[in-house]
């Protein structure tokens, strides 16, 4: 029997009785972090990186039953030690060893690699299966110094602001507008206003101790001249939709990993793209895997297949494993 294998409710450890990122209730539910795919409402009792439980009850509930763990504390459940440790995707996001009889699986949860402030950095787990996410598999997605990114940002709200309009920035209001908020940090100090969905997420970052720009509801903004020169941030979610009417003439953007290939921004209807994503990029795919020590790779959701067949051309054991974890970068969030 494997130590983790899959249901109708997600991943599942027999030796713990606990499912990792389940998408239907269960008894208890280990969440690498609180992207809505990973950590859904109804589980009995979660576990979660420390720093992670806050945003997990924003999203959930406030009475959500909730036991936090540092990263590298261990935890018995069943015959299995469960421990957290740090996926680098957003604030409290965690890959989740488990070892069981003295076999260990990794499963990472979404990750990068890439700098970034706003969370811990990735650390590298030795393992003898590694489940992997696939989200940017393909040679083509090698990501850009988030320096560069964010400079382009601020060229491109300058640009706007000197032609008398406003510049809506999309991105995932979870990890991806902080992320961009304590980027800009090097190039201004200019308040930035935030869509609603934003609001509590960001607030939940400064308590964490995470330094940003500082913000502003943009509901409650006294702006003058119809936002002409502001930077506004906002979920996928709100573009076209009415709330966006009160910017008028506006730059928009989108902040993602698809806005590698130009084809995507053109689809989307945004006036730029910036290439800034919350997963591990190409490269740092096979840097994770060669650094697991992993016997046996199982890539789930994105490209799995072609991670998969590139392993395999490799001399790597390595499967498929279909879950119902899903690509937020494209994600609509309300």
């Amino acid at each position: 029997m494997p130590l983790v294998e899959l249901t109708d409710k997600g991943l599942y450890c027999p030796a713990g009785d606990f499912h990792i990122d389940p998408w239907r209730p269960v008894p208890r539910a280990v969440i690498t972090h609180a992207h809505a795919d990973h950590a859904r409402p109804g589980s009995g009792l979660y576990f979660a990186e420390t720093s992670g439980v806050p945003i997990l009850r924003q999203r959930l509930g406030a009475d959500l039953a909730c036991h936090g763990l540092a990263y590298g504390e261990s935890l018995e459940l069943g015959r299995a030690r469960v421990s957290l440790h740090p996926a680098g995707h957003i604030l409290g996001s965690a890959q989740v060893r488990i070892e069981v009889d003295g076999e260990v699986w990794v499963i990472t949860g979404d990750f990068k690699r890439d700098r970034d402030p706003t969370c811990t950095a990735f650390e590298s787990v030795t393992c003898d299966t590694l489940i992997t996410e696939a989200t940017f598999a393909l040679p083509i997605y090698r990501w850009p110094e988030i320096d560069t990114v964010a400079a382009d940002i601020h060229r491109w709200w300058q640009a706007n602001a000197q032609q008398g309009r406003a510049s809506v920035l999309f991105c995932y209001a979870l990890g991806k507008a902080q992320r961009v908020l304590a980027a800009l940090m090097a190039h201004t100090e200019q308040r930035v206003l935030l869509h609603g969905a934003a609001v509590p997420l960001t607030q939940i970052y400064r308590d964490a101790g995470v330094a940003m720009l500082p913000t502003e509801p943009a509901l409650e903004a006294e702006v003058e001249k119809k936002f002409a020169g502001e930077l506004i941030i906002a979920p996928p979610g709100a573009n076209g939709t009415a709330w966006m009417k009160r910017f008028g003439d506006c730059g928009t953007g989108f902040c993602s990993g698809w806005m590698l290939l130009r084809g995507n921004r053109r689809r989307r209807g945004y006036d730029r793209g910036f290439v800034l994503s919350d997963h591990a990029d190409w490269p740092a795919l096979l840097q994770t895997i060669e650094q697991s020590h992993a016997q046996h790779v199982l890539a789930t959701h994105g490209r799995s297949d072609i991670l998969v067949r590139y392993l395999r051309e490799h001399g790597m054991r390595a499967d498929e494993l279909r879950t119902e974890f899903g690509d937020e970068d494209l994600a609509a969030e309300s």
